[in-house]
């Protein structure tokens, strides 16, 4: 991702992605990012519908109709592979929302920031 923005703790720009591309880097947190292996075109329609699920999250008048909506953005979100099972098979434990310092990336992230 191209976004600049740098974290207010460390000189690292935020989105900053893993060595092993399974997360990005927000705010000090690990975010899991999209299984590589889907289909390029599934993936833009899981990306459609995702943003749109927000888009009606956000503009939703009735609690019903948030609710609805925020289980639509975490289906789109399970089946990019974002949440749920790791995508990965290799046995590597899921550190999905885990501060990297409290990880096995943690080298990496203090190296990479400073």
């Amino acid at each position: 991702m191209s976004d600049t923005r740098m974290n207010s703790r460390s000189a690292r720009a935020d989105y900053t992605p893993t060595p092993d591309r399974r997360y990005f880097v927000l705010r000090g947190r690990l975010w899991r990012l999209s299984n590589p292996w889907l289909d390029p075109v599934l993936h833009e329609q899981l990306v459609q519908e995702l943003l749109a699920a927000k888009r009606i999250v956000r503009d939703a008048r009735t609690p019903q109709e948030r609710i609805s909506a925020r289980l639509k953005v975490d289906e789109a979100k399970r089946q990019l592979g974002e949440r749920g099972d790791p995508w990965w098979n290799d046995g590597t434990p899921d550190y999905n929302r885990h501060f990297a310092m409290n990880t096995p990336y943690a080298d990496w992230f203090t190296k990479s920031s400073a």
